[in-house]
């Protein structure tokens, strides 16, 4: 893997923990010499997991839509693309990206993550998707997504593909690990 994209949030979150893991995944990238690609703001999650991996000498590929730049861009990166509406932004993200990270965060990384997500299930990519899930901030979603599968809309290999770690390094392991599922039927 020569650069994950991590998805998470513009804010902090309320629980430290948050923030700590942020900073953890910054670090294990940049002392794995693993790139980071991310939303490219320099506040909340965002800011901090770019900050860890600059400080450990690692690579920062920020990529900001033009309405956010002059508010929220952070000015220190390896390189920030500045592009023009957020399909953009998404898209260039995945096309840099060897791998997927959702850190807590709201709607944006969520939808980041499932749309990622939904395009592995359809076959179009085989990188890995994972949440590294922080004092269990995705545990509900996770339960969601169990109903789902019980309830007949989404396959377990489909299920399966949401790697899940509550540690960064385990999280790396299943990433290296991976292996797509190939389903010949998805419909009933």
């Amino acid at each position: 893997m020569r650069r994950i994209c991590v998805y998470c949030g513009s804010n902090q979150g309320a629980s430290g923990a948050y923030a700590a893991a942020a900073i953890r995944l910054g670090e294990l990238l940049a002392s794995e010499g693993i790139g980071l690609v991310y939303g490219g703001a320099g506040v909340g999650l965002m800011g901090m997991v770019a900050d860890a991996v600059l400080r450990g000498g690692g690579e920062v590929v920020g990529v900001i839509p033009t309405f956010f730049h002059d508010r929220l861009a952070h000015r220190g990166l390896t390189e920030l693309v500045v592009v023009d509406n957020m399909a953009e932004r998404k898209q260039r993200m995945f096309d840099l990206s060897d791998a997927f990270i959702a850190l807590p965060g709201g709607i944006g990384t969520f939808e980041e993550f499932f749309e990622t997500l939904c395009k592995a299930q359809l076959g179009h990519h085989a990188k890995p998707c994972g949440l590294l899930n922080t004092a269990g901030y995705y545990d509900k979603l996770l339960d969601f997504l169990d109903h789902s599968v019980s309830e007949r809309f989404v396959l377990p290999a489909h299920r399966g593909m949401v790697l899940v770690d509550s540690d960064q390094v385990g999280l790396l392991r299943q990433f290296r690990d991976y292996r797509p599922p190939v389903v010949e039927k998805w419909l009933d």
